[in-house]
């Protein structure tokens, strides 16, 4: 072996050892951005790979940014099948779309930083990140400069600082929640079945208590329903009987976006499939055992096996961030305000969408979507700019922002699944709303969302999924 030529083959990819057994090279901890100065290209920097970040990516015309998505999650997530994963309708892998497969595919680089975004220094135009992995390495710690940001990070479950919840509530918000779940109610199921159990911790383990009575907590108490009825019956038919579900809403009713006549339809199909629904009904505090609720016949306790908590949104810690160094333009605590251009206020080039901005619109995904689809208009148009005044971007926003149209979101309807493969949608149909509700809206509902799936991969798997489980049943295995 040529022991010198080794060596210089070494020092030339300018290898360094770390903790471990592990080697990475140098380049690593170099920007990951390109500069303007290599291409006179402005560089774009996405916050996020959610709704709004991912739809903008896909329309976005790459060749006109150096382009860089950071995030610790390095795939796409399409959230409203989530609740079918918690019981093994649906496997995770199937509704997730890696965030590479949509970067491979653009005209122009896309770099990708598997990262948190610790903190946007809007004065300097940069952001600080932090990489950590699961192998023996240090930390990896950095700042990337950007010309225009895109703050698309979504939002975290809110738990309103009730005592307990973050410490005993499982949440249903991405993958991981998702397992979290699946496997504690396996769990529970499990030491139910023990032989010698008494029937007060029977009674116990089997309560499933959801609270949040919007579409996430309705369709993962629907989806629960369904594995009761089509599963639990087949393989643990001594507990079948003792299985209860409780949906708790502070609100007087389910589903509030929807029209009065699919919130009664709802309920009363809840309570056909003996759901037992509180509305009006506020969570005081929670152990590792029970959960204590305002309703209105006075204050309840009720003893569970799985919280699963559906309720409400907060800020992500870079967005409280964010708004509190601009304290001056940022006055909402809802989030970020932004113009009718999804500009941020107090910036002028730092736009933001999605579940991180304080908006007239809901917290939706077809929001997120449409506003990101929006912005790559804006962005197309600021890539345009920026040819004739390279050297003042601020100044090319202003520009491309008077002789664009501001943001308009159109709603199109909204669905959920309530089991028993039934479902209500709330359509808009030549200006007119349409309510439906029963088994053909259940085979709308899933169309839908199949053709919403962002690539035939996941339709394919989504559709082998359903099929296994009319044929075969669920996956009961706890992962």
């Amino acid at each position: 072996m040529d022991y010198n030529r080794l060596s210089r083959l070494v020092l030339s990819k300018r290898l360094t050892p770390i903790k471990g057994n592990f080697v990475i090279k140098n380049s690593i901890l170099r920007s990951y951005a390109t500069t303007a100065q290599e291409n006179n290209k402005k560089n774009l920097v996405i916050l996020g790979t959610g709704w709004g970040s991912i739809s903008l990516l896909k329309k976005l015309d790459t060749r006109d940014f150096n382009v860089t998505v950071v995030s610790p999650r390095n795939y796409f997530l399409f959230t409203p099948l989530l609740p079918s994963c918690t019981v093994g309708t649906l496997e995770t892998r199937s509704i997730i779309e890696p965030i590479r497969y949509t970067t491979k595919r653009k005209p122009n680089n896309v770099r990708y930083v598997e990262a948190n975004c610790d903190k946007i220094d809007f004065q300097n135009n940069n952001i600080h990140i932090h990489a950590t992995s699961g192998i023996n390495i240090e930390p990896l710690n950095k700042t990337i400069p950007y010309d225009y940001l895109v703050v698309g990070v979504g939002a975290e479950t809110g738990t309103f600082g009730i005592p307990g919840v973050k410490e005993h509530a499982c949440f249903l918000k991405e993958v991981p929640h998702a397992k979290v779940i699946r496997s504690k109610l396996s769990d529970c199921l499990e030491l139910a079945s023990f032989k010698n159990q008494s029937p007060e911790e029977q009674k116990r383990l089997l309560h499933m208590v959801v609270v949040g009575g919007g579409p996430t907590g309705v369709e993962y108490a629907a989806e629960l329903h369904d594995y009761l009825k089509e599963d639990l019956a087949k393989w643990y038919p001594n507990l079948v009987d003792k299985f209860s579900i409780t949906l708790i809403e502070a609100f007087d009713r389910l589903l509030p976006a929807f029209s009065t006549k699919l919130i009664d339809y709802t309920q009363t199909t809840f309570k056909k499939n003996n759901i037992n629904v509180l509305t009006k009904s506020k969570v005081k505090s929670v152990d590792d055992k029970k959960v204590t609720v305002e309703t209105e016949d006075g204050i309840k306790e009720l003893d569970y096996g799985l919280l699963v908590w559906a309720a409400g949104n907060t800020h992500k810690d870079v967005v409280k961030n964010l708004i509190s160094e601009m304290k001056d333009a940022q006055t909402n605590p809802k989030g970020l305000s932004v113009n009718d251009h999804l500009l941020v206020n107090g910036s002028n080039n730092i736009f933001a969408l999605g579940d991180a901005t304080a908006t007239q619109y809901s917290a939706t995904a077809q929001v997120a979507s449409q506003q990101g689809k929006y912005l790559a208009k804006v962005l197309k148009n600021v890539g345009k700019y920026s040819e004739l005044t390279p050297s003042d971007p601020q100044n090319v926003i202003s520009q491309t922002l008077k002789n664009t149209k501001g943001f308009e979101y159109t709603h199109y309807g909204s669905l959920a699944y309530i089991g028993s493969e039934k479902a209500v949608a709330d359509l808009k149909v030549m200006n007119y709303n349409a309510a439906f509700g029963g088994i053909l809206t259940y085979l709308f509902w899933r169309s839908v969302y199949l053709s919403g799936l962002f690539s035939i991969r996941n339709m394919i798997m989504v559709c082998a999924d359903w099929s296994k489980t009319i044929f075969y049943g669920r996956d009961i295995s706890s992962d």
